[in-house]
């Protein structure tokens, strides 16, 4: 099923959300990967403040290329989704609502997600030139030594995802390969 959102992303559009679904966000996501997500996390433990709120936000896992002139942004393609594993969790109890990248989720964080009414969507690799184009404008906010792996704070309008780990635990790379093995 197609489906249009606002991010932030209400609990309720969250839910809606199930495994499978293609989606089509407009609104305010933030970038965020390895680096970015590891000094979150040594704020958090020393009782220090995110640099954006989790509440309902979505975080996509992605480090542009330079942006050509007269676009906001290069290509702005997902990583690879497990290597935020270690961190998400904590994020998801703190309200994050959604995460975008591409490949698995440990065990955990399928655990985080259900828990938490959350969603993990799929951006497709390979594809962060035409990802690109539905980013209208790009901002650093927190970690600019980081310089690609800084935290960015996105305008997006319809920028393309499939659900993959929905809110109840359904996930589309179990049960896609369930439906399409031979008997």
């Amino acid at each position: 099923m197609d489906r249009y959102i606002n991010a932030p992303i209400s609990a309720e559009a969250a839910r809606q959300c199930k495994a499978g679904d293609y989606v089509y966000i407009t609104g305010t996501i933030y970038t965020a990967r390895d680096a970015a997500h590891k000094r979150m996390y040594e704020a958090l433990e020393k009782g220090g403040t995110l640099p954006m709120e989790m509440k309902n936000n979505v975080i996509y896992y992605m480090g542009p290329s330079p942006a050509r002139e007269g676009r906001p942004i290069g290509s702005a393609g997902p990583t690879t989704a497990s290597r935020m594993d270690k961190y998400a969790p904590s994020l998801l109890d703190l309200g994050l609502i959604g995460m975008i990248g591409k490949g698995k989720r440990s065990e955990a964080v399928k655990d985080a997600i259900v828990r938490n009414g959350a969603v993990y969507f799929a951006a497709v690799g390979g594809a962060g030139a035409l990802l690109s184009k539905s980013i209208l404008s790009s901002e650093v906010i927190a970690y600019d030594d980081l310089g690609t792996e800084a935290i960015r704070k996105l305008e997006v309008k319809d920028f393309p995802v499939i659900v993959v780990i929905d809110s109840e635990g359904n996930n589309l790379y179990e049960t896609a390969i369930e439906e399409y093995k031979e008997e």
